[in-house]
């Protein structure tokens, strides 16, 4: 039985674990900084929301499942190439999928939800949300970055 007692505790303990999750990253300086007005008058309402809020674009939504050419994807908030699509592969998530980053390209971070620990991928210069990797890619890496289409640019060779 849940007693008013158990239920601040819950709500405290919750409160808590919320507030620690978004201070986790809030410490790591990045090269391209700008203001919350600034990235919203660069980015279209969509990219701010996952690039920035890091929220999560609907499955099967994004162009960039379907692209083919040879290039090189790059972050939407500041332009960094960040991955090839040489190491892009269809995994069937219906987002975007690589199993490898460019050199120098990303940085990670433990990133704790309802559903326990995963890694989330950020643009190594400018911070932005990409998406999440997990351990059940193809050879050679094993790797599946999984991101948003939405945080990425194409640039075809």
């Amino acid at each position: 039985m849940m007693t008013r007692r158990t239920t601040m505790s819950l709500g405290v303990a919750l409160a808590a674990f919320g507030l620690s999750r978004r201070g986790a990253g809030a410490a790591e300086a990045f090269e391209v900084t700008k203001t919350e007005a600034e990235w919203r008058k660069l980015l279209t309402p969509a990219q701010y929301a996952v690039l920035r809020e890091e929220d999560t674009e609907r499955a099967f939504t994004s162009p960039l499942n379907d692209e083919n050419r040879a290039g090189t994807y790059a972050c939407a908030g500041c332009d960094l190439p960040l991955y090839s699509s040489k190491a892009k592969y269809d995994s069937g998530t219906g987002w975007p999928s690589f199993w490898e980053p460019l050199p120098n390209a990303v940085g990670t971070k433990a990133d704790w939800g309802l559903l326990g620990r995963r890694t989330e991928v950020h643009c190594r210069r400018c911070g932005g949300h990409l998406g999440h990797v997990f351990n059940d890619g193809p050879k050679p890496t094993g790797k599946r970055y999984c991101l948003n289409g939405v945080a990425l640019v194409f640039r075809a060779a």
